[in-house]
């Protein structure tokens, strides 16, 4: 199938290299020349393991090109995904303007009946609105079809997530429509959920937002297990086994950030009070998560009493592992908060230290390459992301290097009987049946 995606972020640009892969013919499109540019030459944008691969070879099979020449790729094509970004507003409603021109554009060099397909993350009553524009420009022809197919892709693990996905969503009022979007993900023989628009849009929003839920709720529990004496690793594992719960995002830590969960629940909690509806529960998930950072920064200055000028090692910038995204990365704001209590920071991350330095800059924080040398003549250490490479790491030579063996574990990922054997005060979140060492409060 000929297929046209504009937008080459993460979703769009993971979504034009699978789609090549599936044997489709595929055109990228993105107004950026710079951009296009240097994914032709396989210097990838972004981080995603198996992405750089997956491009280049693609290209170099004549499935998969990229152009800023969107009226020549939307001619050539029968379905045409909008892949475009919807940030928050400055009201947490997600703006839409990059959907809206994208729509016109497609308008205006549509020749013969198309696809479009809204993969973008979009607020109930988007689709129906790019259906109205489209035909506002065309008129009775070209025949057209609009089409809701949410992703559901986790940064990191978007290749593996888009090859064995757990269903597809195809939302739309023409069977003819549904029927062409289907037969791009047929192969794959995942669930497919077939529904109205609107439906289509909410259920994008509501996966999100319930995963949000469960991550708030863990990290509540958690507050509970370190003023208990409990500990909410054996609480989550003993939750999860539960098959009506189940083990996923019920790990407690610095709770959720990236590009896509903090902007879609307040979308979602948007969305309801649009419809004058008070979504409390959804509230409650947002504020906890807010609070979840500042319980971490408590932390620390409960066990130093003063922060001011107190060197401190923090591994970890990304929102998560394996991906250099820093947007509204839970790492990046635990940073800000040390930094306004004085705290000097020696920075390191596998490979968010570019993206990152546009978001902090370099007052008050060392950026450095090798893990080892952040620690060295530090008073503590902080891990505020899950990458496993830290906890491959020589702790007892980060042991010796410390100036205080203090670690900070806000994301659970080190064994905490090892790292007491080791000698080390060591904090985790929610873990309130730790012993205590080295004079640790």
């Amino acid at each position: 199938m000929k297929i046209c995606v504009i937008g080459t972020g993460y979703v769009g640009l993971v979504g034009s290299a699978v789609f090549a892969n599936w044997g489709n013919k595929v055109v990228g499109v993105d107004i950026d020349e710079k951009k296009i540019s240097k994914i032709k030459s396989g210097d990838m944008p972004i981080y995603e393991p198996g992405l750089k691969e997956l491009v280049s070879k693609n290209i170099k099979n004549k499935h998969l090109s990229f152009t800023t020449n969107l009226a020549e790729a939307v001619k050539e094509s029968e379905v045409i995904f909008i892949c475009v970004g919807t940030p928050s507003g400055q009201t947490g409603a997600a703006d839409l303007n990059a959907v809206w021109t994208v729509a016109k554009e497609i308008a205006r060099v549509m020749n013969n009946y198309k696809v479009v397909v809204v993969k973008s993350t979009v607020p109930v009553g988007t689709n129906e609105e790019v259906e109205r524009i489209i035909k506002g420009i065309v008129g009775e022809k070209p025949e057209f079809d609009v089409v809701s197919c949410p992703e559901f892709l986790r940064e990191g693990y978007s290749i593996e997530d888009s090859n064995k996905t757990d269903r597809v969503v195809i939302g739309g009022k023409s069977q003819k429509g549904i029927n062409k979007v289907k037969e791009i993900y047929a192969h794959l023989g995942a669930p497919v959920v077939e529904c109205d628009l609107r439906s289509s849009e909410m259920i994008k929003y509501a996966s999100n937002a319930f995963l949000a839920t469960k991550i708030s709720f863990i990290n509540e529990i958690g507050q509970v297990c370190e003023r208990a004496g409990a500990d909410v690793i054996n609480v989550a594992e003993g939750m999860g086994l539960d098959s009506r719960i189940g083990p996923r995002f019920l790990h407690a830590g610095l709770g959720y950030g990236g590009s896509c969960d903090p902007k879609d629940v307040e979308a979602l909690y948007r969305t309801s009070t649009d419809q004058a509806y008070d979504f409390r529960l959804l509230r409650g998930v947002m504020e906890v998560n807010e609070q979840q950072r500042t319980h971490f920064v408590d932390r620390v200055r409960k066990y130093f009493g003063n922060l001011a000028d107190r060197e401190i090692a923090c591994f970890g910038l990304a929102f998560k592992e394996n991906t250099d995204d820093v947007r509204k990365s839970v790492a990046i704001e635990v940073i800000k908060l040390l930094r306004g209590e004085g705290v000097n920071i020696r920075a390191f991350d596998t490979v968010a230290e570019k993206n990152a330095k546009k978001e902090l800059g370099s007052t008050g924080i060392r950026y450095v390459r090798d893990p080892y040398e952040a620690v060295k003549g530090a008073e503590a250490l902080c891990i505020l992301t899950e990458w496993k490479e830290f906890t491959k790491l020589d702790f007892k030579k980060i042991g010796r290097l410390l100036k205080n063996k203090v670690i900070f574990d806000g994301r659970n990922i080190l064994e905490a009987k090892k790292m007491q054997d080791l000698g080390f005060s060591y904090f985790a979140v929610g873990r309130g049946n730790l012993s205590r060492v080295n004079g640790a409060n």
